[in-house]
C-alpha cells in the first residue's frame, strides 16, 4: 500500500515538473465579449477577476485580484502593451509607487505579504477597441523584478 502511493506522489510530482505554463483563467465570458489571462511569470500565478464584462464600458468597475508577493515594493512600474497578430501597436507605461508619491494602497509591501485588492477601477478610456487582441501587462519592482506578469487575450465584438 504504501509503495502505491509513493509511486502516485512521484507521478504527480513529475506531472508539476513537466507543465510549464500557467493555465488560462476566464475574467468574464458574457455575450460579445471575453476576457482570459494567463501568467507569464513562470514562477507564480495569481487571481483576478471582475462582477461583470459589461461593467468595463461603463469606465469603473469592481475587481478582485490577489497574490502572495515574491518580492518586496519599494517602487513599482507598469508596463502594458497592445498586441495585434503578434506585433506590439501601443505602449504604456507608468510609475505606481515610489517612495513619498504612491497611487496604489499595497506600495510598501514586503516579500511574503499577500496582496489583495477588491474595489473600483477605472480605466480611463471610453471605449474597448474591437476585435481579438492581447495587452500583455508587467509589473516590475525597483530592481527590474517582475512582481506580476498577465498576458490578457480580449475578444471584443461589441457594437458601441
Amino acid at each position: 500500500m504504501k509503495t502505491s502511493n509513493v509511486l502516485v506522489l512521484i507521478l504527480v510530482l513529475l506531472y508539476i515538473n513537466v507543465s510549464t505554463e500557467w493555465p488560462t483563467h476566464t475574467v468574464c465570458k458574457e455575450d460579445n465579449l471575453e476576457i482570459h489571462y494567463k501568467s507569464c511569470d513562470p514562477q507564480q500565478d495569481f487571481a483576478f477577476s471582475i462582477d461583470h464584462c459589461s461593467d468595463i464600458i461603463t469606465h469603473t468597475f469592481n475587481i478582485r485580484a490577489a497574490m502572495v508577493l515574491r518580492h518586496s515594493i519599494k517602487k513599482l512600474y507598469a508596463k502594458v502593451d497592445l498586441i495585434i497578430n503578434g506585433k506590439t501597436i501601443l505602449t504604456y507605461s507608468e510609475t505606481l509607487c515610489e517612495p513619498g508619491h504612491s497611487k496604489l494602497i499595497f506600495c510598501g509591501k514586503k516579500k511574503g505579504e499577500q496582496l489583495y485588492y477588491e474595489g473600483p477601477v477605472t480605466l480611463g478610456i471610453k471605449e474597448i477597441p474591437q476585435g481579438d487582441y492581447t495587452i500583455s501587462a508587467k509589473l516590475t519592482n525597483e530592481d527590474h523584478i517582475a512582481v506580476a506578469c498577465a498576458d490578457f487575450t480580449v475578444k471584443n465584438y461589441l457594437d458601441y
